[in-house]
């Protein structure tokens, strides 16, 4: 009898109860950790090593030998240079945010914010353009946005789940269709062989119709003034609590202008202070963080050091980058400029900036505890062989369905992405399968890789154990399970609309790539119109209005 699970459907077992389970019992900790250990026992079990090997495959262990080598465990994960990076960088951002809420900054910034930003609906614009400005890196954008936005949104009665929802859709999204970003240059690095992998990535831009769709559908509810249900409940609870803590009703007018935090969490309001903050204290450290990650990004790619005399060009620089070490790069510097910027102009004595350093670091401890656990737990997946089943049921389809594959590729890719929580695994894992099934020349190779990107994006959205989903949460100060639930009609809606937009750009391929994108986006833009006004018809709008 072969007790091997290995590569079967039961590779994606660990992470589907994980996340039923978070669903189920609104907590991720133990949702995530019964995984793990969900996932160690159903390796130990195939490969009949026992306790022993169970405790050896949760903890740290190798498998394979020479090159083939790979290591798996809570240990590992935590051990591994690119995931040290990003926690170092999660903890000088915390630290920096901290900063500038100690000196005064986002008081100072909100104060101004306020005379420019009058209603709900131009805060939530004001998210949008400034998570569409910060597109280097999907990290990077959900802490930043969060830490701005947090006090004029909940200024002007935003909750925080809106807020979530707004800085998820403007981070993974923005970055996989901006050339310069991190996940350019990941995705550049999953295409073989001697093609341009950046090339093909900006190929595929207009075809990321998840992607383009989440944003023009952002703009669109802010408009219309909608709201699903699992969002708008969090609106009247607000409402309802600011009616009965103040004596009254909320003017319809008045009530977009309130000067006071959102009821339950204090977190995002600005730290009171003795301070005298100006704006500059929260731009200026904002921008030395986007001027020298960027800096630190085309480093790491090898910008400044000559090869056969010349110098990398700067594209090239970011496809070959490390965005790990080009974010803490970065972010350090930027950290150490700000200090001294403070301590030198006397807007914050330097034991109150070194004080604000710990906060930082005890702001980002539940972000860092479930990024360590759901990396975990991707570990135990790839040991399983979900990679290799979902390789073998998507190379199956391929030469049978050669017009419904984008469509195919994107439920696939959002599946997998949903069920491990990373966007970049899905890459590395259909990617090259895309490359491989089409030739350079064949139109239907760019739209899959675009179908590919836009259903990790999808699955990394509205995962409960995705990187950027967790860092959203703790970007607007929400509820983790609260963000997850709130926002997944709003990606489901886009998701069908882009499936069905999949459909025809494999059948319009033939007409050529310039018709085939126009017949494409119009067929999107008609569903995404259609869906728009059926769900305005049949959903009541928020009960706010906005001015």
């Amino acid at each position: 009898m072969d007790f091997n699970l290995i590569g079967t459907c039961w590779s994606l077992l660990p992470p589907v109860v994980a996340i039923a389970l978070a669903l189920k019992t609104k907590e991720v900790y133990s949702s995530l950790f019964i995984g793990i250990i969900l996932g160690a026992a159903l390796f130990s079990y195939s490969m009949g090593t026992g306790f022993e090997g169970f405790l050896s495959h949760l903890l740290n262990d190798t498998v394979g030998t020479g090159d083939t080598a790979k290591q798996y465990g809570l240990i590992h994960c935590l051990a591994d240079p690119w995931n040290v990076g990003i926690l170092v960088f999660l903890v000088v951002l915390g630290a920096i945010v901290s900063l500038m809420n100690k000196a005064g900054g986002s008081a100072a910034f909100g104060q101004w914010a306020s005379k420019h930003v009058k209603t709900k609906r131009g805060a939530q614009i004001a998210t949008i353009l400034l998570g569409i400005l910060i597109f280097i890196d999907d990290y990077f954008n959900c802490l930043t946005v969060g830490s701005v936005m947090r006090p004029i949104t909940q200024r002007h009665g935003v909750t925080k789940e809106k807020l979530a929802y707004l800085i998820d859709s403007t981070a993974a999204p923005v970055c996989v269709i901006s050339p310069i970003s991190s996940w350019a240059a990941a995705v550049s690095g999953f295409v073989t062989g001697d093609e341009n992998g950046l090339a093909l990535f900006c190929k595929a831009i207009p075809y990321n119709f998840y992607a383009l769709f989440t944003l023009l559908f952002m703009f669109a509810i802010v408009a219309i003034n909608f709201d699903f249900k699992s969002m708008s409940k969090y609106d009247a609870r607000w409402r309802e609590w600011y009616e009965r803590t103040n004596g009254g009703k909320i003017d319809e007018v008045s009530g977009t202008k309130l000067q006071l935090a959102e009821h339950g969490v204090g977190a995002g309001q600005p730290e009171k202070t003795g301070h005298r903050g100006t704006v500059a204290d929260l731009v200026l450290p904002i921008l030395m963080l986007i001027v020298f990650c960027t800096i630190g990004m085309v480093y790491s790619g090898g910008f400044f050091q000559p090869s056969s005399n010349n110098y990398h060009h700067f594209i090239d620089s970011f496809a070959a980058s490390n965005a790990s070490v080009g974010l803490v790069i970065g972010s350090l510097t930027a950290l150490i400029l700000s200090v001294a910027m403070f301590t030198v102009r006397k807007t914050l004595p330097f034991d109150e900036a070194m004080s604000s350093l710990i906060k930082g670091f005890e702001a980002m401890v539940p972000a860092i505890l479930i990024l360590t656990l759901a990396w975990t737990l991707k570990s135990m997946t790839d040991s399983l062989g979900a990679a290799a089943y979902v390789s073998d049921v998507v190379s199956s389809s391929a030469s049978h369905l050669q017009m419904l594959l984008p469509a195919i590729i994107f439920v696939v890719a959002a599946l997998l992405a949903f069920a491990t929580g990373t966007s970049w695994g899905t890459f590395g894992i259909l990617i090259p399968i895309c490359v491989a099934v089409f030739p350079a020349a064949a139109p239907l190779r760019v739209i899959s890789i675009s179908a590919c990107m836009a259903g990790a994006v999808c699955g990394d959205h509205i995962s409960p154990i995705s990187d950027t989903t967790i860092m959203a949460s703790a970007g607007a100060s929400c509820k983790h399970v609260h963000h997850v639930s709130s926002q997944l009609p709003y990606a489901l809606t886009v998701a069908t609309v882009s499936f069905f937009t999949f459909i025809v750009a494999g059948f319009a391929q033939s007409l050529g790539f310039v018709a085939g994108i126009a017949v494409s986006w119009t067929t999107g833009l008609l569903l995404l119109g259609a869906a728009l006004c059926f769900l305005k018809k049949h959903r009541r709008p928020t009960a706010q209005k906005s001015a």
